[in-house]
């Protein structure tokens, strides 16, 4: 019994598939790739795709007979359904089984007649949503913008977003407020207060996670090209971004709004659940008392509130005490190298990217293929910066040393100290023994 094979890879849209894809202990493997020759993209010159592989397949079949055939979908034997029918005929006719691994379709089960021809119709409305795609992705290799509405800030230009100019403070503003105080709720209210602005919190973190923002245009298939265009944030705000994003993704629902520095921070060390604020005043009095709470304590009776004022004192002073010896301990020559690494295999990158104009004129590659390559370079380049991006800054030494300072906290506002604590805090546990208060700061790196 001979088994063989055929693929049809547009470069595009898929890659081709191994030999383990099949399933089956194939024989021979015939395949073709949609490339581009002088002709319109992918088309020979009666406008259809070229499949030499295709007629040499049924060349060979006519010499020596194949017991079963295997194809992907049924779309791969040509660009029509007059096309599909024909070459279905040829096979049936010289004794050959189609077998499509991705289609409910078989030539036994399926004869040639109406059940077949429903089929191809269905196959004919893919096609239609192939070509779309097909578009699009050409549209990339170009780096256009992906069809769709315009973020908040930009607006369409000749092949690329163009800044918006009496939008982008506003969408600049955003960021800037998020940065400063961390608080995405915040930043909304702060939109919508200085500037009319009312978005949801939810396009608020759409905004703050937006390639488009930050100079790079992102495709549906998650890929993305850096600095296609002049961006609304800098590289190093949008690291600043990410970094507080994951902070925050890390403390309890609402509490990085909050008014209070240890908000979020606080658990009980005995039953792990977190202390929430709460504030205390007296009737006819403007002075407030505020106190650490557990809501959901499980032991009987349940622990007592602590003053804020308290812990607040302890972490600053376990801060500047743990903090330096936590930074010291880092393995920064080890840091180094990785950014060392990720710094070179960006650069050779950008060195086979310089080589490709020369490849053209030699014709050692055609122009599109070299526009394939060098998009997948491109979006090889932007995977490499989002890790370099995501390191901790190389000043953390400096940094540790100026924070370990008492006075450094106690000049600060809560909103600012909240911050702070959050840029090194992951989470601070209250001891508490012979009605003792202690500390145990648990930093995030």
């Amino acid at each position: 019994m001979k088994i063989i094979a055929y693929s049809y890879t547009d470069p595009l849209l898929e890659s081709s598939p191994d030999q383990a894809d099949w399933g089956w202990e194939v024989d021979q493997v015939y395949e073709d790739l949609g490339k581009r020759e002088s002709f319109p993209p992918g088309r020979c010159a009666n406008g259809h795709a070229a499949r030499t592989q295709l007629q040499q397949l049924l060349t060979d079949c006519q010499t020596e007979r194949a017991d079963y055939l295997l194809i992907r979908r049924l779309q791969e034997l040509g660009d029509t359904v007059e096309e599909i029918s024909d070459r279905l005929h040829q096979l049936e006719a010289m004794g050959v089984a189609i077998i499509a691994t991705e289609q409910p379709y078989t030539s036994e089960n399926y004869p040639l007649g109406a059940d077949l021809l429903n089929l191809l119709h269905a196959i004919q409305r893919q096609q239609r949503s192939r070509r779309i795609r097909q578009g699009h992705a050409r549209n990339r290799l170009d780096v256009a913008p992906p069809p769709g509405k315009v973020p908040y800030g930009y607006r369409r230009g000749k092949g690329k977003y163009i800044i918006d100019r009496s939008a982008s403070p506003v969408v600049k503003d955003f960021f800037e407020y998020f940065i400063l105080y961390g608080s995405l709720r915040g930043s909304v209210r702060y939109l919508a207060k200085k500037y009319g602005k009312k978005i949801s919190v939810t396009t608020g973190r759409r905004w703050l996670t937006n390639q488009v923002y930050r100079g790079n245009t992102a495709y549906q298939n998650d890929e993305i090209i850096s600095n296609t265009h002049i961006p609304i944030i800098s590289q190093e705000e949008a690291a600043q971004v990410d970094r507080l994003l994951r902070r925050n993704s890390r403390l309890p629902s609402r509490t990085a709004s909050a008014r209070r520095s240890l908000a979020g921070l606080v658990v009980c060390a005995e039953c792990q659940s977190h202390l929430t604020v709460t504030r205390v005043t007296q009737r006819n009095q403007d002075q407030e008392y505020l106190y650490l709470r557990s809501t959901s304590c499980p032991q009987r009776p349940k622990c007592k509130a602590i003053p804020y004022q308290e812990v607040l004192e302890h972490t600053i002073e376990t801060v500047c005490r743990d903090l330096p010896l936590a930074v010291a301990g880092m393995n920064f020559p080890q840091l180094d190298a990785v950014k060392n690494s990720l710094g070179q295999a960006i650069a050779r990158q950008l060195e086979i990217l310089a080589q490709l104009p020369a490849l053209i004129e030699t014709g050692i590659l055609d122009a599109e293929t070299a526009k394939l390559r060098a998009y997948k370079l491109h979006t090889e380049i932007s995977a490499l910066e989002a890790k370099l991006a995501t390191l901790p800054p190389v000043n953390l030494r400096s940094v540790a040393q100026a924070v370990s300072i008492p006075q450094f906290w106690l000049d600060l506002s809560e909103t600012e100290r909240r911050f702070y604590f959050r840029e090194f805090i992951k989470q601070i546990e209250i001891i508490l023994q012979n009605k003792e208060l202690k500390l145990r700061v648990i930093f995030i790196f």
